[in-house]
């Protein structure tokens, strides 16, 4: 069944051209009765679209390949989202954004049920720990990147819930989706050139035997460190990707860079490991000292190649 020409809406009308039929459907935006379909026949970009001039209220589920990502709006805006399979609590949620450490995460999954995301919130609050900003600055970014992150699917059923309002318990936001729709699209376009470049993740990089630019020139980000210090023939990118715990996009923008940059070359792998063979794994890097020494023995390994 395609998609639109399925739904029901009252009032302002649009058209949306069927290249299978040839033909142009007229389609509505109020008062959906039945938003669903799959992403094949209808993009993310066009539902926020959609969403976003009727000014809905409800949630987008969308379901993919092992993962399903449930996004909420209200009147229109983007109010909360959340991944299946993943830790979607405030506190998970300020660990990854580095506002607290692993032992304060520890410590409030001890607390288990007795704390939710708004009283957990509040307490943070209120010890002078975080300020309210701080904690929607979190929370905008990881629902924005969780909706951002369904641009680059290409295909999965969604179905849009008209009476499912977002958990009681989570804190939500208000953020409009017209510089989300256009960062999107841009997003789509970055994703299409990375698959073109890098098709696949089964492949393995090694360090240029003679390096295209000067290391002194070169800025690393936290990431990109991250992945030069398991590069090595023996390491898939895929297993690079989930070893420094990067999704296929960041793995391909990172791996693109350090190509451009003339520091890392393809190579086909030499075999699949359990656990990529980082060539800092043997040594600790508990202190600033031994992160220190790391980052020198990296650059004096690839200024001897």
């Amino acid at each position: 069944m395609v998609f639109y020409t399925s739904i029901l809406f009252d009032a302002p009308h649009a058209t949306k051209y069927n290249a299978q039929l040839g033909v142009y459907s007229r389609i509505r935006y109020e008062s959906v009765m039945a938003l669903k379909g799959n992403l094949r026949d209808f993009t993310i970009s066009q539902l926020l679209n959609l969403i976003n001039i009727a000014n809905k209220s409800g949630t987008l589920v969308v379901d993919g390949s092992g993962e399903t990502v449930s996004v909420s709006f209200r009147q229109g805006k983007l109010a909360y989202a959340q991944k299946s399979q993943e830790d979607n609590s405030l506190a998970a949620i300020l660990y990854r954004a580095k506002k607290i450490n692993s032992n304060q995460l520890q410590s409030i999954k001890m607390r288990g049920n007795q704390m939710n995301d708004k009283q957990l919130g509040l307490m943070l609050i209120n010890a002078n720990y975080l300020t309210q900003k701080e904690i929607l600055v979190c929370l905008q970014t990881h629902y924005i990147n969780l909706l951002s992150g369904l641009f680059t699917w290409n295909e999965g059923n969604f179905k849009f819930e008209n009476d499912m309002p977002p958990p009681s318990d989570k804190i939500t936001v208000h953020i409009g989706l017209e510089n989300i729709i256009m960062e999107g699209t841009r997003r789509v376009k970055e994703w299409e050139h990375l698959q073109d470049e890098i098709p696949s993740l089964e492949i393995a990089l090694k360090f240029a035997d003679r390096p295209g630019t000067n290391i002194k020139n070169i800025s690393l980000s936290v990431d990109e460190w991250r992945v030069v210090k398991y590069i090595s023939p023996k390491n898939t990118l895929t297993q690079i990707a989930r070893a420094a715990q990067l999704d296929d996009m960041q793995m391909r923008r990172i791996a693109y860079g350090l190509i451009q940059a003339g520091l890392v070359e393809f190579v086909r792998s030499q075999g699949v490991t359990a656990r990529p063979t980082s060539i800092s794994m043997s040594i600790p890097a508990a202190n600033k000292e031994e992160q220190k020494s790391l980052i020198n023995r990296l650059i004096t390994r690839i200024r001897s190649l």
